[in-house]
């Protein structure tokens, strides 16, 4: 196929992409309730425990039987990472680029498969699964392609103006040791992958903890890296609770750095851990967003309506990129609720592995519980619900955990303005002017993704002011989201993220690494 599938194309797909993916959903059914070792040291090995996992879909259906790591896991893990450190950091980059690439191949090989599991697993919907697949293999093979454009970050420098003597002088950057990687529920296999291809290519070794809501990912991963032969110990993939995996990875003394994504609240902690020690250790935390778009005098209501639609409740509001704050030039507000609401509504809900549904389930019983909460505080407060506001229960509906897509208008004191909901629920104020709609989008410690609607002239006076590591202008495909690899590098300001670098830009690999001036004097 000449189609290219990325977060933007993947409204209009050919129809020989979905008769693949059917193909690839029909092979995973077949494989499920099998029963998943971990993967230490390049081997798979039985676990002292194991979780029965079930699709968000359909309770009654179970995905499998997943190891669930103790304490005693995570040392061995890490052992085997330190282990097989030397030898990776001594691996030729060209070898370790062949070794990932291979990986690239393989995962594009089975994109359908994986894609399959992918979206039984979260619940997203085929296109989005897809998409998620493909991403990673992106990953894999541009990280490669930056490590070679940047000569393997090894300069030569000019030699120093002695007389009598010559003095050589280089700029190396070296990796760091045995890499951590914390990934949360809603991107399993890209959230994983990228930071884990990062930090290979770069010399390190990786221990990669997934979410335990949703481990079938990580063995996927795992399948791809061993198949295109890495060696024994320097990839390691375990999965539990972060209580106990997580925070025993994250002290664990011989964890040299560590990228986290996930909540605020935690990335901060280790943050304060990593750089609080007996030296500071790198801690790349890519962190929540409470994403804002908006609205004003210029804008296309349709189009605008559209990116909203689609950036507030694709996979139901759960990307730390999805719109979650909608602040509209008053005279424009009912008009635009009016094309929201059309949309809204016009969503077809169910199971997301299903070419016609578009919006499947939340992740969880307790995410199904939260968003009846915010419902319930919003109705408390008096806010107009103008569309949603219930959990989806007729018939087949019941055994998941489907929840309507709602646009609620809100007070701004209410709290939920400032909370992260991960939920397919999104507010909207309506303001006098641009320059009010500014100061409450930039008003709240998050700075990840923020979108605008209005006039080209006013996008200059957005692109100024706005706080946000990632900005969309005038975007159907998506008002806060839909980041690709080569083509938006994405990464927080503020509270949103540590580094102020983002995935897949020019300056994320070296952030894996670390600088060694050399001068060596003949």
């Amino acid at each position: 196929m000449s189609y290219r599938l990325t977060y933007t194309t993947m409204f209009d797909p050919p129809p020989e992409l979905h008769d693949r993916f059917d193909a690839g959903l029909e092979k995973v059914h077949r494989r499920l309730d099998a029963t998943w070792d971990q993967y230490l040291d390049g081997q798979r090995v039985p676990a002292r425990e194991y979780a029965l996992t079930a699709t968000p879909i359909d309770r009654e259906l179970s995905l499998g039987r997943f190891a669930v790591a103790s304490a005693h896991d995570v040392d061995a893990a890490v052992s085997a990472a330190r282990r097989a450190f030397s030898g990776w950091r001594g691996t030729p980059p060209a070898d370790r680029c062949r070794i990932l690439r291979r990986a690239c191949a393989l995962i594009e090989e089975r994109v359908y498969e994986i894609a399959a599991a992918v979206a039984l697993e979260v619940g997203k919907n085929r296109m989005e699964a897809l998409g998620e697949v493909q991403e990673t293999a992106d990953f894999f093979s541009g990280y490669c392609d930056e490590f070679e454009r940047r000569q393997g970050f090894d300069y030569i420098l000019p030699d120093d103006p002695l007389s009598g003597f010559r003095s050589h002088n280089r700029s190396v950057m070296k990796p760091h040791g045995v890499w951590a990687v914390i990934t949360p529920f809603n991107y399993p296999f890209a959230l994983a992958g990228g930071p884990v291809a990062a930090a290979l290519v770069t010399g390190n070794t990786v221990v990669l903890k997934g979410s335990e809501e949703t481990p079938w990912a990580g063995h996927l991963l795992a399948d791809c890296l061993h198949d295109a032969g890495i060696p024994p110990g320097v990839f390691n993939y375990l999965c539990g609770p972060g209580e106990s995996v997580g925070a025993g990875l994250a002290a664990h003394p011989q964890v040299a750095g560590i990228t986290f994504t996930g909540s605020r609240e935690v990335g901060m902690q280790l943050l304060a851990r990593f750089t609080g020690g007996e030296f500071p250790r790198p801690c790349i935390a890519e962190m929540g967003g409470k994403n804002a778009v908006i609205v004003v005098p210029g804008a296309d209501l349709e189009r605008a309506a559209t990116g909203i639609v689609r950036s507030a409740f694709g996979m139901g509001g759960q990307k730390c990129s999805a719109l979650s704050r909608i602040y509209v030039v008053d005279p424009l507000a009912d008009g635009l609720i009016q094309k929201i609401v059309a949309q809204a509504q016009a969503i077809s809900i169910g199971d997301p592995t299903r070419r016609e549904n578009w919006l499947g389930p939340v992740i969880s019983a307790s995410a199904r519980d939260a968003y009846r909460s915010h419902v319930g505080a919003l109705q408390h407060a008096g806010a107009i619900l103008h569309c949603g506001g219930r959990v989806l229960e007729e018939g087949m509906l019941a055994r998941g955990f489907y929840c309507a897509p709602t646009l609620a208008e809100a007070e701004l004191s209410h709290p939920l303005w400032s909370r992260e909901l991960f939920v397919p629920i999104v507010l909207l104020a309506r303001v006098p002017d641009k320059e009010a709609a500014m100061s409450l989008a930039n008003g709240l410690p998050f700075g990840l993704t923020a979108g605008f609607y209005g006039a080209q002239q006013d996008v200059p006076w957005f692109l100024e002011n706005i706080e946000a590591g990632v900005t969309y202008m005038n975007r159907p495909q998506g008002a806060t989201t839909g980041a690709w690899p080569g083509y938006q590098p994405f990464g927080g300001w503020k509270g949103s993220g540590s580094t102020g670098k983002a995935i897949a830009s020019f300056y994320y690999l070296a952030q894996y690494l670390r600088e060694q001036s050399q001068t060596i004097v003949e």
